[in-house]
């Protein structure tokens, strides 16, 4: 009794620990190619990868309630430097720092959606949602996006109506105080944001890490304008607004991609090769024919067709299992991995 006489697909959903400890000595340097110098340094600031598979946390619940601590912690620091932000506007009338605290509360408020769909995720797959409800993270992430373009609009609006209808600014040494503290409080989140996103493989918590990042910096720009207006030249600071949302589209572009590519099931690379590799170093696998892997919300699901030649069931199967614990013990956020076999 062979594996080719019964033609069978294995679909193990084993959970095996990953004490087993497989270490395979991966020295194969998956290299993902980033560009070097500043180039390479705007990358790494405004568009992050959002996972490391190596390093990403195994437990999808854990994974979860991180993430919800991670929007709590960062939706009360926004909230605040916001609030102190507008107390400056009205003492102002900085159209620049208008521009700017609109954003930053927009920024808040997209930690709710994102809050609500990892919340979402941790339920059970149903007879209508087999896959259970993962993509209303990236969905999130889709509102995470119109949100960042519909402050840049605001921002626009209004700093060219103060090119129209030029106000007097007032107590500019507050607005450079406040853009440097809207600028603190969102490289913070930021780096809070990415980092537990990254943890967790989550596509939506980066880039909502990255619209904090460009808050912050669009808080410096607002910082310039002031000082412009200081040396006296008032249009400084709707030139400024002006640029903010300039900077904020161009910028958007990069995060739109990233969470397009959730959503038509695109994968980086570097995790295929990581499978590849881990399935080609299992005892008895004679090649790896197909793999396939997607992200749903913040956790990976996927599934291999290994060649192990004429063995018995019995064989194939445990072959089989030791292949699918090699993989999830080489990708720490891989839920279910599905794997058949040919002769």
């Amino acid at each position: 009794m062979t594996a080719h006489d019964h033609s069978h697909e294995h679909e193990h959903e084993h959970e095996h620990g990953h004490e087993h400890g497989h270490s395979h000595g991966h020295g194969h340097g998956h290299g993902h190619g980033h560009p070097a110098g500043i180039r390479g340094v705007l990358r790494g600031l405004f568009l992050p990868h959002s996972h490391d598979a190596a390093d990403s946390i195994d437990d999808a619940l854990e994974a979860s309630r991180e993430g919800v601590r991670a929007l709590k912690i960062s939706l009360f620091l926004l909230l605040a430097t916001t609030v102190l932000q507008f107390a400056v506007v009205l003492l102002s009338g900085s159209v620049a720092l208008l521009a700017d605290t609109v954003h930053n509360f927009s920024d808040a408020l997209t930690a709710v959606p994102l809050w609500i769909a990892f919340v979402l995720g941790r339920r059970a797959a149903t007879r209508r949602y087999t896959y259970g409800l993962g993509r209303a993270e990236d969905l999130a992430g889709l509102f995470i996006v119109a949100v960042v373009a519909l402050s840049a609009i605001v921002a626009a609006w209004q700093s060219i109506d103060r090119f129209l209808s030029p106000h007097p600014l007032h107590n500019l040494w507050w607005v450079v105080a406040a853009g440097f503290v809207g600028f603190a409080g969102n490289e913070v989140v930021a780096v809070y944001r990415i980092r537990v996103g990254q943890r967790i493989g989550s596509a939506a918590l980066v880039a909502d890490g990255v619209h904090a990042r460009l808050d912050g910096f669009t808080s410096l720009a607002v910082v310039l304008g002031a000082i412009g207006a200081l040396l006296g030249f008032p249009l400084a600071d709707p030139i400024v607004g002006l640029l903010i949302s300039i900077a904020i589209v161009v910028l958007l572009a990069g995060t739109i991609r990233s969470i397009g590519r959730r959503l038509l099931d695109g994968i980086e690379p570097e995790l295929l090769h990581r499978v590849e590799h881990a399935l080609e170093h299992t005892p008895g696998v004679r090649g790896v024919t197909e793999v396939q892997l997607r992200w749903v919300g913040h956790r990976l699901q996927g599934g291999a067709t290994i060649a192990l030649g004429e063995l018995s069931l019995a064989a194939a199967e445990t072959i089989a299992i030791d292949a699918t614990t090699r993989v999830k013990a080489d990708v720490g956020s891989l839920d279910d991995f599905r794997i058949r076999s040919t002769p």
